[in-house]
C-alpha cells in the first residue's frame, strides 16, 4: 500500500484512545494525522493533554507526542485533517449518537468503540472473523444520512469476546442454552488501580448495564443483514444468560461458560472446531489479524491472565477446561484482552476490512 490512510482519534486522551494510539504506530495502513478530545485538552500537545495519565506500557509515540489536540465537537475542522475516525469519546449515549453522525455527515466513516450504536440497526457490530458480512448493510445507512462515503460501525461489547468466539466456532452444533459469567477487568471501566485503589483485593459483583449487552449481542452478531428492513436482524439463538462481576485485575476479562447443544459434539469435535476456527481477516491477511484466532490449551490451570491475556498480541482468545458438565453439556473457561481484542484493537481491524471491503477510502 503506497499511501497510508488519514485518520483521526477522537476521545484520545481516556485509556481506549491511548490504546488506539499506541496500537497504530509504525501501521502499515494507517497514519494517526489528528487527535481530538474534549475542550479542556483542546490547544494542548497531545503529550501535555497526557501527563500524568498515560496508561500504556510504551512511551508516547513519538509522531503523535506534539500533535496538537482538537477539540472533538468541531467536527468540520477535525474530519478536514482525516479520512476516517476511530471514536472513543466520553458522552451521555444521545451525545455519542448525534456526533458520530455529524462526522459521518462530512463523509467521515466513524469506526466506534462506544455503545451508543450497537443497537441502531443499519449500523454493522463486527468481530471480523465472525460477521464480516453484515458491512453489507452500510449502503442502508449511508441511504438513512444522505451520504456517499460517511457511515459508522462499530465493534461489540469487550467482555463476549471471552465466550462468543468459542460459540461462533460451535453455531454448527446448535447451542441453544448459555450461563455465562464474566470476571471482568478494571480497565475495562477506564480504570488503572491508581484511579481505583478500592479494588485491590476486591471483588465487585455488578457493572452496570454489562449483563444486558452480554446475553443480547451475541445474538446481533450471528444474526443477518435484511434488505427488505434494511437492517441487521439477530438471531434469535442460542438464549443467553449472564454475570458480570468486576475484579482485581488490569488487562484480561475470563468467562466461566456453560452450554447446551441440539447436536451431540464429542470433544474432539469441539475442539478441532475452536482451532479451525478463522475467517476473512486470516484469509486477507489484515494487518492487525492473529494467524490463531483461537487456541485451546489443555493444561488444567489455564487460560490465566498472567500467562495468556497477550496471546496473538492480544489479538487471540484463549479456551481452556473443556469438560462435560452434570447439569449442561459443555462447560469451558475463555480469556481476551479487553482492551486489544475487546476494543481498540477489534476496532482497528475492523477497519482494515472496511478498508479492504473498500467502505474506507482516501477522500
Amino acid at each position: 500500500m503506497s499511501e497510508k490512510l488519514r485518520v483521526g482519534v477522537i476521545g484520545a486522551t481516556g485509556m481506549v484512545g491511548q490504546r488506539y494510539i499506541s496500537l497504530l504506530e509504525d501501521h502499515p495502513w494507517f497514519d494517526v494525522t489528528c487527535v481530538a478530545a474534549s475542550p479542556r485538552s483542546a490547544g494542548k500537545t497531545y503529550a501535555e493533554a497526557v501527563k500524568g495519565r498515560w496508561r500504556m506500557d510504551k512511551p508516547i509515540p513519538e509522531k503523535v507526542r506534539d500533535l496538537v489536540v482538537l477539540n472533538a465537537n468541531e467536527v468540520e475542522k477535525v474530519a478536514s485533517e482525516v479520512d476516517f475516525v476511530f471514536s472513543a469519546v466520553s458522552m451521555s449515549k444521545d451525545e455519542i449518537k448525534e456526533i458520530e453522525e455529524e462526522y459521518a455527515k462530512t463523509e467521515t466513516p466513524v469506526v466506534s468503540n462506544n455503545s451508543a450504536h450497537r443497537w441502531t440497526p443499519d449500523v454493522p457490530m463486527i468481530v471480523p472473523e465472525i460477521n464480516p458480512d453484515h458491512t453489507a448493510v452500510i449502503k442502508y445507512q449511508r441511504e438513512r444520512l444522505g451520504t456517499k462515503k460517511g457511515f459508522i460501525a462499530v465493534k461489540p461489547n469487550c467482555s463476549i469476546q471471552s465466550y462468543a468466539p468459542a460459540l461462533s466456532a460451535w453455531l454448527k452444533f446448535e447451542p441453544y442454552e448459555v450461563i455465562a459469567t464474566t470476571y471482568q477487568a478494571i480497565s475495562g471501566a477506564g480504570k488503572t488501580f491508581a484511579d481505583w485503589p478500592e479494588m485491590e483485593g476486591n471483588i465487585i459483583p455488578f457493572i452496570s448495564g454489562e449483563e444486558e449487552k452480554s446475553e443480547k449481542e451475541p445474538l446481533r452478531i450471528w444474526g443477518h443483514v435484511d434488505d427488505a428492513k434494511k437492517a441487521i436482524v439477530p438471531a434469535e439463538s442460542p438464549v443467553i444468560t449472564t454475570q458480570c462481576v468486576r475484579v482485581p485485575i488490569l488487562y484480561g476479562h475470563t468467562a466461566a461458560a456453560f452450554v447446551k447443544f441440539r447436536q451431540n459434539p464429542s470433544k474432539e469435535e469441539l475442539v478441532q472446531s475452536l482451532l479451525e476456527y478463522k475467517g476473512v481477516p486470516q484469509e486477507l491477511g489484515l494487518p492487525s489479524a492473529p494467524k490463531q484466532f483461537i487456541q485451546y490449551m489443555t493444561e488444567d490451570d489455564r487460560p490465566q491472565v498472567k500467562l495468556d491475556v497477550n496471546f496473538e498480541k492480544g489479538m487471540g482468545v484463549s479456551i481452556g477446561r473443556l469438560r462435560k458438565d452434570k447439569v449442561y453439556d459443555w462447560k469451558f473457561i475463555g480469556l481476551s484482552h479487553n482492551t486489544a481484542r475487546g476494543a481498540a484493537g477489534g476496532a482497528i481491524e475492523c477497519a482494515e476490512l472496511l478498508k479492504a471491503q473498500g467502505y474506507i477510502t482516501k477522500k
